[in-house]
C-alpha cells in the first residue's frame, strides 16, 4: 500500500505542571528532511525525536514543532522553604533579645521576601521527556494513517492512468496488421514507379527493412510489461516512490520510440496519448513516499 508525503497531525496532553502539544506536518520531498522546533526545556530530545520520526516516515519534509505551557501557578504550586524560615524566625528572636533598644517590627511578608524563603517545584524533567515521546508516538501514527488514507487515492488515480494506457497499447496492437498491410503496399508502389516488372526479391528485402525499422511490437510488450510492474509496485509495503518514478521514465522512453517509428497516423495519436497519461501520473506520483 502506498502512502502520500502530505499529511498534518497534532495531539495535545494536558499534565499537573501544563500543557503539551505536538504538530507534525508533511510535504513531498525527495529525502527525509526533518526540521524541529522545540523549547528549550525539551532541547536534549532532539536526537531522540528524530529517530522516532525516521522510524515511521521514510520520505518527504516534516516540520515537526513541540508546544510547552506551564500551569499559571497557584497555591499549590508555590511552596514554603520551611528550614529557611524557621531558621530566619529563629535568628530574629535572638536578635530581639540581643536588642538595647526597640527594633522595628518586622510582619511575615517580609520574611517571604528573602531570597529562598518561597520557591517553585521544577518540573521532571525525564517524566516530561517520556510523556512528550509517548505523545510524539500518538501523533506520528496520526500522520501514517492521513498518509495511508492519501495514498489510497493516489493508488486509485494511478491504476486509472494505467488502465487507460493499457487500452491504448491494445489499439496499437490491433492496427498492427493493418500498418504492416499499408507498408506493403507503398513498397509495392515505388517498385512499381521504378520498374514495369518488380523484383520479388526486391520487395521481400525491402518490406524485412521497413518491418524492422517501423515495428513498433517490441515497444508495446515492453510498455505492458512496465504497467504490471507499476501495479505490483503500488501493492508494496515498503515506501515505493522512487521505483515508481523509475517505471515512469521507462514508460516514457518507450512512448516515445513508439512515436519517433510510427508509421501512420493513428499510432502517432496513440503515442501522444499513452504520453499524456504518463504526465499525469508523473503528477501523482511526485506526492508518493
Amino acid at each position: 500500500m502506498i502512502r502520500s508525503m502530505t499529511a498534518f497531525a497534532g495531539g495535545e496532553q494536558e499534565l499537573e505542571g501544563g500543557i503539551l502539544s505536538w504538530e507534525v506536518r508533511t510535504v513531498n520531498h525527495r529525502f527525509l528532511d526533518i526540521s524541529l522546533r522545540l523549547p528549550d526545556i525539551f532541547r536534549f530530545l532532539e536526537s531522540d525525536v528524530r529517530a522516532a520520526i525516521a522510524q515511521r516516515l521514510k520520505r518527504g519534509r516534516v516540520d515537526c514543532t513541540l508546544l510547552w505551557k506551564k500551569a499559571e501557578p497557584g497555591e499549590a504550586a508555590i511552596q514554603i522553604n520551611r528550614p529557611l524560615v524557621e531558621q530566619l524566625l529563629a535568628t530574629a528572636r535572638e536578635v530581639e533579645r540581643l536588642g538595647t533598644g526597640a527594633l522595628a517590627p518586622f510582619d511575615a511578608l517580609q520574611v517571604l521576601l528573602w531570597p529562598g524563603a518561597l520557591h517553585q517545584p521544577e518540573a521532571d524533567r525525564e517524566a516530561l521527556a517520556a510523556q512528550a515521546l509517548s505523545l510524539l508516538s500518538v501523533t506520528l501514527e496520526q500522520v501514517v494513517v492521513a498518509r495511508e488514507k492519501e495514498g489510497k487515492q493516489l493508488a486509485m488515480l494511478i491504476e486509472d492512468r494505467c488502465r487507460r494506457i493499457q487500452a491504448q497499447v491494445d489499439a496499437a496492437k490491433c492496427r498492427l496488421p493493418e500498418v504492416l498491410e499499408a507498408i506493403r503496399g507503398k513498397v509495392i508502389t515505388r517498385l512499381a514507379e521504378v520498374t514495369s516488372l518488380p523484383d520479388n526479391d526486391r520487395l521481400e528485402q525491402e518490406m524485412v527493412y521497413l518491418a524492422q525499422k517501423l515495428d513498433v511490437a517490441e515497444e508495446l510488450d515492453r510498455l505492458e510489461t512496465h504497467l504490471v510492474e507499476v501495479l505490483r509496485t503500488l501493492k508494496h509495503k515498503e515506501p515505493a516512490g522512487r521505483r515508481l518514478d523509475f517505471l515512469l521514465q521507462e514508460l516514457n522512453r518507450e512512448a516515445n520510440t513508439l512515436g519517433s517509428k510510427s508509421a501512420d497516423v493513428e499510432t502517432t495519436r496513440i503515442s501522444v496519448e499513452i504520453k499524456v497519461l504518463i504526465e499525469q501520473m508523473r503528477e501523482q506520483i511526485q506526492n508518493v513516499e
